[in-house]
């Protein structure tokens, strides 16, 4: 899911979500999260808790991508249903998860707060802090192949 060539030397990181935001979260904030909750007691018994780091764009995750690996990279928005196509191991649900995002953003978003999140994980991580410990191990393509 990393950022592929893409037209005219750029990288495309591409995602079916059009201009919606999407929630998102590092895998070790989840732990945190988790670990804030079970602190909090019987609180959540029996409730659905949703989390998240951050709410971004395409394009806003593009630009955080262009900053951290120092080549441009440019979000390409495909349809759900393409994505679905891909055939890769989850390609379904993923699309699915992205098809009801765009369709349905301001209540995917809304049961997902980052005020909540950081109640329980107060060093939770955004986007960009999580790119600066962690994009060195995001593949990349032959450096002829990409615009710097």
């Amino acid at each position: 899911m990393g950022p592929k060539p893409g037209a005219g030397g750029k990288l495309a990181f591409v995602l079916p979500m059009g201009d919606r935001k999407l929630p998102g979260i590092a895998a070790e904030d989840i732990g945190k999260c988790a670990y804030g909750i079970f602190k909090r007691g019987d609180e959540f018994i029996g409730k659905t808790v949703g989390i998240a780091g951050e709410h971004l764009d395409g394009r806003q995750m593009a630009a955080a991508l262009s900053r951290a690996l120092g080549t441009p990279v440019v979000h390409d928005a495909m349809a759900p249903a393409a994505y679905r196509k891909l055939g890769f191991p989850g390609a379904d649900d993923l699309g699915n998860m992205f098809q009801f995002n765009m369709e349905f953003s301001e209540d995917f978003r809304a049961a997902r707060s980052v005020e909540f999140s950081r109640s329980l994980n107060p060093a939770l991580q955004t986007f960009e802090r999580w790119l600066a410990a962690h994009a060195s191990r995001i593949p990349l393509p032959e450096p002829a192949t990409i615009e710097r």
